[in-house]
């Protein structure tokens, strides 16, 4: 099934999608193509906050935008590999069975369907700039994140997947 068609299965039951990724053979290739694709939409997201910091503070976007590629697409998918690793540690010290791969996907993934509430996070950070509304907006992000990353782990480790 193509990503797209994936995420929204996401959003209507999150343990499925995951369940269905890992049954699909353990394949880092995958897994990292899943982190590298929500990274860059990470990177895309900032976009507008940047361009808005440029304007507003008389800034070098050319800069900011160096500065964001490096962290989001260069360092942070370390820093995700790590947080794959300790929630794997996490899952198996209460009991869940299954390889590391598992949490790689659970956490990859649940970045990835999110991504279209980062795409509008990102929309608010640079239209709207701070305030409640960006608050909420990234509230709703982060809630729905923690739900299918969550869902995600329990299908995986409690579930039986590979």
């Amino acid at each position: 099934m193509p990503f797209t068609q994936d995420i929204a299965a996401t959003y209507r039951g999150p343990g499925k999608v995951v369940r269905r990724l890992v049954n699909a053979g353990q394949r880092e290739d995958r897994a990292l193509a899943i982190l590298m694709g929500a990274c860059v939409i990470l990177f895309v997201a900032r976009w507008p906050a940047l361009a808005r910091q440029a304007h507003l503070e008389g800034l070098e976007l050319n800069m900011l935008l160096g500065g964001t590629l490096m962290a989001t697409v260069f360092l942070a998918p370390l820093l995700f590999y790590v947080l794959a690793f300790v929630a794997h540690l996490i899952a198996r010290a209460i009991g869940g069975k299954g390889p590391s791969y598992n949490a790689r996907i659970a956490l990859f993934w649940s970045l990835l369907a999110s991504s279209p509430l980062i795409l509008l996070n990102g929309l608010v950070a640079g239209y709207i700039g701070a305030g409640i509304q960006l608050t909420i907006v990234g509230l709703i992000w982060f809630c729905v994140f923690m739900w299918f990353w969550i869902s995600g782990m329990l299908a995986v480790y409690r579930g039986g997947a590979a």
